[in-house]
């Protein structure tokens, strides 16, 4: 049994390190929105804006990117070495969450990528920044939500794994 342990081990610690990247993610909207407020309170939308906002947009992209690497490959070691620990139904459901968030990625990766900026009225850049947002917080809270149900089984597994050690 030490090598459950080893596994309940390592995958809460790579949830803590995917914690940290869609923080990452969700900190850029958070600047896209710090400069869509300066924007805001200027008249009109000068090409260096743009070029600030396209920025912002590439930024976002590489950390979504980023984040969807690190899960799939997270997701890859939960699935190869912590469901067979795992009984039947509950696999299933793992797997479940994980196809879900990485749809939820993908949705927001092509939200992001697809964003229109040159030629579009104030308006629309603030429905355009705000429909981000949605996909990144919505992402946000499917990791937290599925990182806080595995490490209750992991805390429930290590418990019973230490217990039942010499």
């Amino acid at each position: 049994m030490p090598d459950a342990l080893a596994v309940v081990t390592r995958v809460i610690s790579e949830h803590h390190a995917i914690k940290e990247h869609v923080r990452l993610a969700r900190d850029t909207v958070n600047d896209i929105e710090a400069l869509f407020t300066l924007q805001r309170a200027q008249s009109g939308w000068t090409q260096t804006s743009i070029t600030a906002l396209l920025e912002r947009r590439d930024q976002l992209l590489q950390a979504i990117s980023f984040l969807q690497q690190g899960l799939r490959n997270h997701f890859d070691f939960e699935e190869q070495t912590l469901l067979p620990l795992l009984g039947e139904l509950l696999a299933k459901a793992v797997v479940r969450e994980h196809n879900g968030i990485s749809k939820q990625i993908n949705d927001a990766k092509a939200a992001v990528a697809g964003m229109q900026m040159e030629g579009l009225e104030q308006r629309e850049l603030i429905a355009n920044k705000s429909l981000i947002e949605q996909h990144i917080s919505s992402l946000h809270r499917m990791v937290e939500e599925h990182t806080r149900h595995e490490e209750t089984i992991l805390s429930m597994m290590g418990q019973t794994v230490e217990g039942n050690a010499p």
